[in-house]
């Protein structure tokens, strides 16, 4: 018997999906969710993290091996999650893409304006209202700054 479920179940359009990681405790279910969503739609997979330069900025220097211990301390956090989608054969390609630097400049620069996904997805971090007043969130940001959907996972 043929199967009835409609193909735009299944496909959502999305040929590139950008997801944005801020190493806090949700990231695993926030890449989890991007990993179903680009294995359903056979797309490609882009796993962003900015490892924020602001407070080493504000301190004048900085240890020169602190940035790729803090970015092997992230990769190594994600390596399962990596492993499973690059295992995925829907999934046309994985990229694990880690940079320095401001969060905003770097995710929007370095990253989206590169990639250029049709699909961003980001977890909603809770903020107290004093850090959001004075931070922003990055998910607002995102979904004010992109030029494709946000996908923001609570």
């Amino acid at each position: 018997m043929a199967d009835n479920t409609p193909a735009s179940y299944q496909d959502l359009g999305y040929d590139r999906i950008f997801v944005s990681l801020d190493g806090s405790e949700e990231q695993a279910k926030v890449l989890d969710r991007a990993i179903t969503i680009a294995a359903c739609d056979n797309a490609e997979l882009y796993v962003g993290h900015v490892i924020d330069s602001t407070a080493l900025e504000a301190a004048g220097t900085y240890p020169v091996d602190l940035i790729p211990a803090l970015e092997k301390e992230f990769r190594d956090s994600i390596a399962g999650q990596v492993a499973k989608a690059e295992a995925e054969p829907q999934i046309k390609k994985v990229e694990v893409v880690v940079r320095a630097g401001r969060i905003r400049e770097t995710l929007k620069d370095d990253m989206l304006d590169v990639i250029k996904p049709d699909l961003v997805v980001c977890g909603a971090r809770g903020l107290s209202s004093i850090k959001y007043a004075i931070l922003g969130s990055i998910s607002t940001f995102l979904t004010r700054n992109t030029e494709c959907d946000t996908l923001i996972v609570k």
